[in-house]
């Protein structure tokens, strides 16, 4: 009984990192499209702001469960809690001198925290309880993440992206006090969060400080990362992590401006039920916010989407073989994207917002099914699995390259080719005989 009121007060406590790092994920997207504005980037050059987050998975997730199996799961996540501040204090510099330079070390910095919370997070929930559990546990918390997610558009929207952003020559034509205003405005809108985000961080890592976790994965050493290569399934869902995180991001990151591609501004201004929405998250009349917040703030549905399908899926993966749900989730998510490139005006948009809700289960659920019999050697694992976050660092790139060449909708065939081989993997591991659910 007291192990199970541990395992319960552990999983709600590790919960709340997989909330934390949801929502600063998507909060970094908000600054996307005020970055390319304020610095004139193509889409390919805004997509590696996504690449210095991102890359920081590939670089520092193996040396991450290394740094674990040293200082242990409790304390590598203080250093990871610690590390994310650090990288949120420095947005503080970074907006002050408007160098894009110290933008991305800054995200590098604050991912890097991230990775060292996921690699350990993800197994750890994973063991806490029954192994045919596992997937549906994990979901569960991912479910949270979700939340984060969700919230993170409307908060973006409201504080980063909500005022008008002036181009370099436009901010070259002002002059004395008018340029030290709007520069200092700039810098607040930017600063703020961030700051306050670096203080809340602090004080969760002084949380786990004083908590007590069980040790139910061995931190010493075990196995080699040979014995992790041979592991077929394994490898594949790497694969899988990497497709699902770059198509989830890819598209994430550049609604906003897919929405304004589509001039769907005015669209939403001349619809009662859009404008209400609208206006209600923005707390104001849409005349007085920029195009890309009145926009923004439908990205909200994308995120939350997925929060609800992960509590969905939390129960499905429960009653059906995990695999299996993630090849019909996967099949829905294709459909959809078709729809969207299919159609116009809010169709267009609505379908594919509707890609978050099947979204959702994929990373928890290839996770665990990538983890499943592999004993020991989950924790070498979770850093490879971790590793192929990466995604997020290449396939929004590459995605903002196809829209450069051939535009937004064309683009999306890239994206599409990322879930059908979520699809395969899905039912690959759906035709098990053991029931993993």
């Amino acid at each position: 009984m007291n192990q199970q009121k541990s395992y319960r007060s552990s999983f709600i406590l590790l919960t709340t990192l997989f909330f934390l790092w949801g929502f600063i994920t998507v909060l970094v997207d908000s600054l996307i499209p005020r970055l390319r504005e304020l610095f004139t980037l193509s889409y390919f050059q805004a997509g590696m702001v996504q690449f210095a987050f991102f890359g920081a998975y590939f670089l520092l997730s193996i040396p991450a469960s290394y740094i674990l199996s040293i200082i242990g799961y409790k304390r590598g996540i203080i250093l990871g809690l610690l590390t994310m501040a650090l990288g949120c204090i420095l947005f503080y510099p970074a907006a002050s001198y408007r160098e894009f330079g110290i933008f991305m070390l800054a995200y590098f910095i604050l991912a890097g925290g991230m990775t060292i919370l996921q690699v350990a997070a993800n197994p750890y929930v994973a063991v806490l309880g029954s192994e045919e559990g596992a997937s549906s546990r994990l979901n569960l918390s991912q479910a949270f993440n979700s939340l984060g997610t969700a919230i993170a558009p409307a908060i973006g929207a409201l504080f980063i992206l909500s005022d008008k952003i002036k181009t370099k020559d436009e901010i070259a034509a002002l002059v004395g006090t008018a340029k030290e205003t709007y520069l200092a405005a700039e810098a607040s809108a930017v600063q703020t969060p961030f700051l306050g985000l670096a203080l809340f961080i602090v004080f969760i890592a002084g949380i786990f400080l004083f908590a007590k976790l069980p040790k139910l994965i061995s931190e010493e050493s075990s196995g080699t990362y040979a014995d992790v290569f041979k592991q077929k399934n394994l490898m594949l869902g790497v694969l899988g992590i990497l497709f699902y995180v770059g198509a989830e991001v890819a598209i994430g990151s550049y609604l906003v401006n897919y929405f304004l591609d589509m001039n769907l501004v005015e669209v939403i201004k001349e619809n009662g039920f859009m404008k209400s929405i609208a206006e209600g998250i923005l707390n104001s009349g849409l005349a007085e916010n920029d195009n890309k917040a009145i926009v923004g703030v439908f990205v909200t549905f994308y995120w939350s989407g997925a929060m609800i399908g992960r509590f969905v899926g939390s129960y499905l993966t429960k009653i059906m073989k995990p695999g299996k749900v993630l090849g019909m989730f996967a099949s829905i998510a294709i459909a959809l994207i078709v729809i969207s490139i299919s159609t116009t005006g809010l169709v267009s948009m609505w379908s594919i917002l509707a890609v978050g809700l099947f979204n959702s289960i994929m990373f928890p659920t290839i996770f665990t099914l990538a983890l499943n019999g592999i004993g020991d050697l989950k924790p070498k694992a979770s850093g490879l699995l971790c590793t192929a976050i990466v995604g997020g660092a290449i396939i929004p790139p590459l995605y903002g390259y196809f829209t450069d060449i051939i535009g937004f909708k064309a683009a999306f065939g890239f994206v599409i080719v990322c879930y059908a081989y979520i699809l395969w993997y899905g039912y690959k591991n759906s035709r098990k005989s053991t029931h993993e659910a």
